[in-house]
């Protein structure tokens, strides 16, 4: 595990953030809305939350990663809200995934139980402690064993099956990849070891050699490809993420992230969700829209609630993440960027 966490260290790209529209006006526009976002995508307003508390413990123990990993710098950014909604966009492609949802969950009438539950997940094998990180796969584990059933095209899923694992980690993988990459604010990312991380918790859940590096991670979308398909039921679910049943502020705030969300996706997956075309000047208009609403919800947490409970088991101070960041920083300038 150690050698896959160590592998790709001589490519980084930065994680940056898109202009604000007109300085700082957007920010201050958009801060009404910040902490209803947070509690619709993480479940809590303030981030007090079973798991933060249960990754605060036991003192000193040690997790599955480190306050120098990739996986904490892209999962402690507020890059995961837009990451996690990228994802479900990505998974319903799948018509076996999709079946699986469709016929185990209750997410026309929970829409966010979904993105909780992913964050959890995140959040418990990335800042929980080792056992933590293991319990937490074990009982996923054993709900996949209750999942399973006949798709519309008669073909028979099952979320134990190695080809779902793998989609399900590579859309996840990716999604929270891309986001940090376009909106990340804890500097470069050298996107293979974050990859590596992740592969990490994906050979814990049972994905069969789950990728490594970001190519890996790139072959492994081509291979894939074709067992993707859109149809008027993807199209429903599109429409069911990007427009969930929320008041007129919260559905503000939130489509400000779904629609850039959808716009991060690759051409080939917007046009299998029967996405819109828009415009480069409405991408870069709801990118600006995004960056500065998660640039006010940055400021609103100071930190991820879930890294700050794990600095707090680890007794790691928070200038500690803050000489990490500036080290990233500094490497990123010294080094080729990657592509």
């Amino acid at each position: 595990m150690a050698e896959q966490r160590r592998r790709g260290q001589d490519r980084r790209v930065s994680g940056t953030t898109t202009p604000g529209l007109v300085g700082n006006t957007v920010p201050v526009l958009l801060a009404p809305v910040a902490a209803t976002v947070r509690r619709i995508i993480s479940g809590s307003s303030n981030g007090e939350t079973a798991t933060n508390r249960a990754i605060a413990r036991p003192a000193g123990a040690p997790g599955w990663f480190g306050p120098s990993s990739a996986v904490w710098q892209v999962h402690g950014s507020v890059s995961t809200f837009l990451g996690g909604i990228r994802s479900l966009l990505l998974q319903s492609l799948h018509p076996l995934a999709l079946a699986g949802v469709d016929g185990h969950s209750s997410y026309r009438h929970d829409p966010f139980g979904r993105l909780h539950r992913t964050g959890a997940f995140i959040a418990a094998t990335t800042f929980g402690s080792e056992a933590m990180g293991q319990q937490t796969v074990d009982a996923i584990g054993r709900i996949h064993q209750k999942v399973s059933g006949t798709a519309p095209d008669g073909r028979p899923y099952a979320a134990t099956d190695p080809a779902l694992l793998t989609w399900i980690h590579i859309a996840l993988v990716d999604s929270m990849l891309e986001a940090y990459l376009r909106f990340g604010t804890n500097g470069p990312l050298d996107p293979d070891a974050y990859v590596a991380d992740m592969a990490v918790v994906g050979a814990a859940m049972g994905v069969p050699a789950p990728p490594t590096t970001h190519a890996e991670l790139d072959q492994a979308f081509r291979e894939v490809r074709g067992e993707l398909i859109g149809s008027a039921h993807v199209a429903d679910v599109r429409g069911f993420v990007l427009n969930p049943p929320l008041s007129t502020p919260a559905r503000l705030g939130y489509g400000v992230l779904a629609r850039a969300a959808e716009d991060s996706l690759q051409p080939w997956a917007r046009q299998m969700l029967d996405s819109p075309a828009r415009s480069g000047w409405q991408r870069r208009t709801n990118a600006a829209l995004a960056s500065s609403l998660l640039s006010t919800l940055q400021v609103a947490l100071v930190e991820s609630p879930a890294r700050a409970a794990a600095r707090h088991r680890l007794g790691v101070p928070i200038e500690e993440m803050d000489r990490l960041r500036r080290e990233r920083e500094l490497l990123g300038q010294r080094e080729p960027m990657g592509t």
